[in-house]
């Protein structure tokens, strides 16, 4: 399995105040660790490096994502995007622009997305888009 780490888990991971035993947290640690392949897409490098992190956290996320493979959306990646937001919104599941292509690039590539957002656990009961979920769940 390949997977996509969303904002929310990268964020957990590097909080001082995150509970270590957070099952997404626990899953990257394990998946960076090498049991999993673990990739990701400029837009949550974007939102992650822009967001409030102490210099030398940032430094850390640098160079982790630089040595990971980047996926990156295509121009038809943009359309279903959008298509999917509205599947949701019609759903009366919110499911923002940027996350809207966060589940694309995740569909589109055939990723497993490793999210603690809960608007894509909302979405996945309406498209296409697998998510990570805790062997206690599963």
């Amino acid at each position: 399995m390949t997977l996509l780490v969303d904002t929310s888990v990268w964020s957990l991971a590097f909080r001082r105040d995150s509970p270590p035993d957070d099952p997404e947290v626990v899953q990257l640690a394990t998946a960076l660790a090498g049991t999993e392949d673990v990739v990701t897409t400029g837009i949550i490098q974007l939102e992650l490096l822009q967001g409030f992190i102490p210099a030398r956290v940032q430094q850390t996320l640098e160079e982790r994502f630089a040595a990971m493979t980047l996926v990156e959306p295509r121009r038809e990646d943009y359309v279903a995007a959008a298509r999917l937001g509205r599947r949701c919104r019609e759903a009366g599941v919110q499911l923002g622009t940027v996350d809207s292509l966060i589940a694309q690039v995740a569909i589109a590539h055939d990723l497993t997305l490793l999210t603690a957002d809960r608007d894509f656990k909302h979405a996945a009961k309406y498209i296409p888009l697998k998510l990570w979920v805790p062997r206690a769940e599963a």
